[in-house]
Formats: C-alpha cells, sequence, structure tokens
C-alpha cells in the first residue's frame, strides 16, 4: 500500500469514527491524528489538502478545545490532538437583516456554520503581531473561534458607528441589541 493509499485509508478510518453514534463511552485517547490547520483555516492531514469539503464539515463538528487551548477531534470511541495555526474557522460571509441597534449580523463560516453576532457569540479583537492591525475574531461555539477574513471585516467596518460607552467614544457595530467595540477613537474625553 503506497503512502496516498494509506493516508485515505486513515481518514476514511477518522471520518467513520466521527460518524458513529455517541455511546457514552470514554473515548480512546489517540495521540496527535496528524491534522493541522492553517490560517487561512485549510484542513490538511500529513501535509496533505483535504480536500473533500463535506469531510471537513464533518470533523468539524467534532472539534474541541480544552481548557489549556488544545485542539481535539473527538469522536466516540477516540479522541486525538490536531494543530490549528490561528483559529479553526473563517468567516468568509456577512450578512445584516434589519438596521440600527436592532440589526443581527449573521456570519458564515468555511465550514458552512452560521453565527449570529450576539451575548453567547461575541466579538473579539486582537492585535496582529506582524503588523500591529487588528485581527477580529467571533465565537462560533465552545471556545472555538472563526476569524474574520479580510473582506468581511472591511463589510463590518462599513456598518459601524460611534458610540459614547463610559469615559470614552468607541467605534463599532450593533448587533442583536448589543455594541460591540472594534476600538476607541482618539482618547478619553
Amino acid at each position: 500500500m503506497d503512502e496516498a493509499e494509506a493516508r485515505e485509508r486513515e481518514l476514511a478510518r477518522i471520518e467513520a469514527a466521527a460518524a458513529a453514534p455517541r455511546s457514552g463511552s470514554v473515548p480512546r485517547d489517540c495521540g496527535h491524528f496528524d491534522i493541522h490547520i492553517d490560517r487561512n483555516g485549510s484542513w490538511f492531514y500529513r501535509g496533505t489538502p483535504i480536500n473533500r469539503a463535506a469531510l471537513v464539515r464533518l470533523f468539524s463538528t467534532v472539534l474541541e478545545r480544552d481548557t489549556i487551548g488544545q485542539y481535539w477531534l473527538t469522536t466516540p470511541a477516540e479522541r486525538g490532538r490536531i494543530t490549528v495555526d490561528d483559529a479553526p474557522f473563517l468567516a468568509v460571509e456577512l450578512e445584516r437583516l434589519g438596521d440600527g441597534r436592532d440589526q443581527a449580523l449573521i456570519f458564515r463560516t468555511n465550514v458552512g456554520d452560521f453565527v449570529t453576532l450576539d451575548a453567547a457569540h461575541p466579538l473579539r479583537i486582537a492585535t496582529d503581531p506582524t503588523n500591529g492591525g487588528p485581527r477580529p475574531y467571533i465565537l462560533v461555539r465552545n471556545g472555538l473561534e472563526a476569524r474574520l477574513a479580510r473582506p468581511v471585516f472591511y463589510a463590518l467596518v462599513e456598518w459601524c458607528r460611534e458610540e459614547r460607552v463610559g469615559d470614552a467614544t468607541q467605534f463599532g457595530v450593533w448587533s442583536k441589541g448589543i455594541f460591540f467595540p472594534l476600538g476607541q477613537i482618539g482618547g478619553v474625553s
């Protein structure tokens, strides 16, 4: 059996385990699955891209993050660590329903999840260490975030407005009645 066949067989085994019904027993720890998610949200197995969108989607549904920040694919029978460069998902599309304070901002991820910006799915703005610019994320579920793709972030910024928050004027966006600041304007006034 050549390396490509071995890769496909191992991916098929993990796929079958992921699709199996939950049994309630503790899954066996398999160590590292040699699956990697790069900064652009692309999935790789042993350095080879996983091109089957349905398989990536299935794996994304059993992805977990533990309290120390490690990522795991956890199936009913087994679990294994994977590596993630930045965030496991990428927000690739943004839709706005309504307007103003009552609008709902809905993000679609690269794996087909739809996430509404709200109290349970907040926005987080980190600083990009390479250029000092903003690096925005939205919480998808259970500690798993999606980094906003640049065009999505630009679309979000178009809907931003200035709001007085405490002693500062913040630049941000409303969704589901909550103001999410993207940054402070000027200084404290």
